[in-house]
C-alpha cells in the first residue's frame, strides 16, 4: 500500500487489508510505505488513527517508511493509492517496474477506472471517513478475489 507520505491513505489501507485478512484466516504480509520521504519516522496522521480506531483496527503502531526500489521484488502486489503514486513508483524502479505487479488501489473495486484514492491530507475529518469506507470496500472484493483464488488452488 503506497501512498505520498505514508500518514494519511496507505497507513489506513494497510491496517484494514492487514484486519480483513486475518479475519479471513489469510496469513498476508501487508506493509504500507509512502513515495516521498517527508514523513519517514512519523505515525499516522491522528484523524487516519481516530478513524481506524473507531472501526476496532488500531494503526498507531505504525511508522512511515519511504518506498524503495527493493520494495518492487520483495512483494508480490504493490498498490498505489493514486496515479501520481504510480508514476513515482515507476520512477523509484526504473527498470525493475513491473506493470503486473504495481497497480492503482481502485481498479480492485472500479476495474480500468484509474480512480485515486483521495489524500484527506488538506481536509477535514469527514474527508477521513470517506477515504475509510472507500479503502474498506476495496479491502472487502481484494480479500474475496484473492481468497477464492487461494481456495481455487488447493
Amino acid at each position: 500500500m503506497v501512498c505520498l507520505g505514508n500518514i494519511c491513505r496507505s497507513p489506513l489501507a494497510e491496517g484494514i487489508l492487514k484486519h480483513k485478512a486475518e479475519l479471513a484466516g489469510l496469513n498476508w504480509e501487508v506493509e504500507s510505505a509512502g513515495t516521498n520521504g517527508f514523513h519517514v519516522g512519523e505515525a499516522p496522521h491522528l484523524l487516519s488513527q481516530k478513524v481506524a480506531r473507531q472501526h476496532q483496527i488500531d494503526i498507531s503502531r505504525q511508522v512511515a517508511r519511504q518506498f524503495t526500489k527493493s520494495d518492487i521484488e520483495k512483494f508480490d502486489l504493490i498498490y498505489a493509492m493514486a496515479s501520481n503514486v504510480l508514476d513515482d513508483i515507476r520512477e523509484i524502479a526504473g527498470p525493475d517496474f513491473d506493470p503486473e505487479k504495481v497497480v492503482l488501489f481502485l481498479n480492485e473495486l472500479y476495474p480500468g477506472k484509474n480512480l485515486d484514492v483521495p489524500d484527506p491530507w488538506y481536509g477535514p475529518e469527514p474527508g477521513y471517513h470517506e477515504v475509510f469506507d472507500l479503502i474498506n470496500h476495496t479491502s472487502e472484493k481484494i480479500i474475496k478475489k484473492y481468497a477464492l483464488r487461494l481456495s481455487s488452488q488447493d
